[in-house]
Parts: structure tokens; sequence; C-alpha cells
């Protein structure tokens, strides 16, 4: 019997729902890009910035990427400029400073934002950073970065967040080629890692490890995605998620490299450097990535969606190539696009990869909650919860009906008794379900089945609060 307590529960997987009685269907939701927030046109940044992370930190978001020069300004040549690890902040995930932090010297001066660089390691691919929320964790260990060299995955230690120094080799069983995301999990007691693997010699593919004292790992493995297609995937981009953290989500990019040229690429626009790009390299120019989505409740089996959550977007020259969908692991809660309306979520994907100009960070917004849905068309359709059990007084639901669609959301106890609510209209991330005749308040604690009975609507998460 599932316990929810009072947590928010999410329609991204079948953890919730009766699928032999439910008639609607999920449905994955695209990001909206919206404003470019960070340009890369310092010096010491370039085409090649990437990898970006970042996580809430006292007052401030801090996101840490990779700064370097992959392609030469004419888009003839590789020519794989010294890697940096770059560091910006923020106070609302909308304006972003690079502090001049005095670390490492670039040409003379240390006005710069650079915390590592090549007099720290020769042989950066990535770096990761997270806050340590263990409570035995000591004060200098606070913050950790990841980091492959040498085909190894190495640790960096720091007090600030700022001031990192190299660690201890965490393992060398597996590739680490893309950016490797570590965690730790408070309900498991124990950190998890999520690293690049591949898998019948040569697909792309994620592997999960896992220790209880970030010294001893576990041997990696494959994570589970079920019956799902075998497709190439890229990066993992692998949090909690901010408001439930019982429930983890991962934004992989998808990688997709055609065979040969064909007529589209002479179609696709850009033609001029995607030649360039594929004289450099094939892959360069035959491959192509975008984004999707994925969930888990225990960090290794996972429900992983085809359909994109990221596409490459309307034809521009710089997309439509590899390193489109490479978004930043960690989100944000910023103010609603539209004065009045409700709190959306802000991620960061860069565009300009490997075009041999300054690579821009462009914010993307999502609905709270609202990567996927439960949908149902105009022909009312039922969505049926399994039984569970729950400690609240109000049921709040986040979901959305066109003019002429609704909800009507009922609760019904193992005895047979039931209440029915009101007709729910509208669109809002957080409403107060009305009820004719009762209260959920009576159901607290006894095992309940939910019935939602939909017309032209989305229902994403709901919770019953204590009031």
């Amino acid at each position: 019997m599932l316990n929810i307590k009072n947590r928010r529960e999410f329609f991204w997987d079948e953890t919730m729902v009766d699928t032999a009685k439910t008639t609607a269907t999920p449905k994955i939701h695209e990001l909206i890009k919206r404003e470019c927030v960070v340009k890369h046109d310092e010096p010491w940044e370039g085409d090649g910035c990437d990898y970006y992370n970042l996580f809430y930190d006292n007052g401030i978001y801090r996101l840490y990427y990779l700064g370097w020069q992959m392609i030469s300004s004419d888009g003839t040549q590789h020519t794989l400029s010294t890697i940096k690890v770059c560091y910006t902040e923020s106070r609302d995930g909308l304006i972003w400073i690079k502090p001049k932090l005095g670390l490492r010297e670039f040409n003379g001066s240390k006005e710069n934002n650079i915390i590592l660089d090549e007099t720290d390691d020769n042989n950066w691919d990535n770096f990761h950073v997270f806050r340590d929320e263990n409570p035995d964790c000591p004060s200098d260990e606070k913050y950790k970065g990841i980091a492959a060299s040498y085909g190894k995955l190495i640790c960096f230690l720091s007090p600030d967040g700022i001031n990192f120094t190299k660690g201890w080799l965490l393992t060398d069983k597996g590739t680490f080629d893309s950016l490797n995301v570590v965690l730790w999990d408070e309900a498991s007691g124990k950190y998890m890692g999520f690293v690049r693997g591949f898998h019948n010699s040569g697909i792309r593919d994620i592997m999960y490890m896992e220790s209880v004292d970030f010294k001893n790992w576990s041997e990696p493995k494959l994570i589970d995605f079920g019956d799902g297609d075998d497709i190439a995937l890229y990066t993992n981009c692998v949090s909690q998620y901010y408001s439930g953290k019982h429930v983890f989500v991962g934004f992989p990019t998808r990688y997709v490299e055609r065979t040969e040229w064909t007529d589209t690429f002479n179609k696709l626009c850009g033609l001029e450097k995607r030649a360039q790009r594929c004289k450099i390299h094939p892959r360069f120019g035959l491959a192509v990535t975008d984004c999707v989505f994925m969930t888990s409740r225990d960090g290794f089996k996972w429900k992983r969606y085809d359909e994109a959550i990221s596409r490459p977007g309307p034809e521009e020259p710089t997309n439509w190539l590899y390193g489109d969908g490479y978004p930043a692991v960690g989100m944000i809660e910023t103010p609603g696009i539209y004065p009045g309306t409700d709190n959306e979520l802000s991620l960061y994907m860069s565009t300009n990869h490997w075009m041999g100009i300054p690579a821009d960070l462009y914010r993307y917004t999502a609905r709270i909650d609202g990567f996927v849905s439960y949908n149902a068309t105009y022909k009312p359709q039922i969505l049926t919860t399994k039984p569970f059990i729950y400690d609240g007084d109000e049921l709040f639901i986040n979901f959305a009906t066109s003019a002429i669609g609704y909800l009507y959301i009922k609760i019904k106890s193992e005895d047979g008794n039931e209440i029915n609510s009101y007709e729910l209209f509208g669109d809002k991330i957080d409403r107060q379900v009305g009820f004719k005749d009762g209260s959920p308040s009576q159901f607290k604690g006894k095992p309940v089945v939910m019935e939602i009975k939909m017309s032209d609507a989305d229902i994403y998460s709901f919770v019953f609060k204590q009031i």
C-alpha cells in the first residue's frame, strides 16, 4: 500500500496510476526557449562552453561550466584550447554575474571567473559540483566536485564552493567522457553516482554506482530502462526534483548519428559550417542531438520518454547539430513570464556548440511539475489511481483545462464511502479542490482510490495538505 503522507505526487510514471482502469494517457510537454542569460565571449571561454550544473546555496544559485574553444573561428580546425572550470552566480535565475575571483591567471591577469585550470589538471573533460548535505560530511568537504581525468573519475573538495583541492579516486571502471553526476540521497543514506558508460560495443549509455562514505563505490552498472528502445544517450543531467526529493528526474541528451550525407543535410540551415565540421570529423556533421525526459523512484530503474522534451527547434545556422539539447543539471523556480501568472521552472541550455563563435546560455521554461501530464482529449477519459493512504485535510491539484474542458474528482474508501468534487476548470499549479458531499479529511490515514474524470484537460500532480 502506497503511503504518500502529505508529499506531492507526480503523474510522470505509473507509480500512482492503475493503468488497467485508466484511459487518459501520458503526454510530454516541451520546454520553451526564452532569453539569453549568459554570453560566453570572454577570451578564456568560447564555443566549447558546456556541462553546466547549478544548485541553490544560502541565497545564491551557483553555476559551474567548462570554458574552452573547440573549433577555430574559420571553422576548419579542431583547436581544443586548454579547458578551464568557470563559475557564475545569480540571485534570481534571471541575471547571472561572472565574479572576478582572482584565483587563476589567464594571459597575465587574474581578473576572471576561472576556479580551476591546467595547473590543477591538464586533462579535464567535465566538472560537476554539489553541496553535500550528509550530516557527517566534514566542513572542509562541504562542496564536492566530480571530474574525469585520464579515464578515471576523481573528486575535488572545497569548504566554500570556490576554492577546490584535488581529492581521491572514485572509480576507474567506466568511460566518464561526459558530465558525470553525484548526489547525496538523504532517504537512503547514500551517495548516488550517474556516470557515462557504453554498451554493445559503442552505444552511449548511463551507469549507476553508489557509496555510503564517498570513498568506496560499487562497480558501475547500466541503469534499467525496462523494455525501452535502445537509444544512445550522451549526458544524463540527473537530479532530485527540487520540491519532491523522493523522485529523480533526468534530461539526457539523445545522440543520433546518420551514416551518410544526404539531401536533407544540404537543405538544413547553416550548410557551410556543417560541411566544414564534417571535414574535421564526419560525426561532427552527421550527428544531431536533442533532449528527452526520464524519471525514477530509486535511481536505478527509470521510465524514459522517447518523445523529445526539447527539440532542436526552427532551423537556424547554429542548430540541428551535434551539441543541441545539452541542459544544465538543476533547475530554478522563477516568476511567471506574464504578470500575475504562476511561477514556473527555469532550465538552461547553451547554443553555438562547436561553431567557432562564442557559446550563449539560454533560459528555458517549464510548468512547475509540468514535464509530463496525464491528458484527456475532448472525449471524456478517466485516470484511476492505485490504492494509497494520505495524511492531509484538503486536496490540491496542478491541472489545466480548455474553456469547455473539466475535471471531476472522486475519492473512494475501502468501505464504499466516497466524496465527489465540484466541476474543476482553469489552469493553476496549486488549486484547492472543493467537494460537495464531504471533505478529504474524513479519509485521512485510510486506504482510498482517486478517480479523475477529464475532458480536454491535463493533470500534473497532487498533494493532500494539512490545513
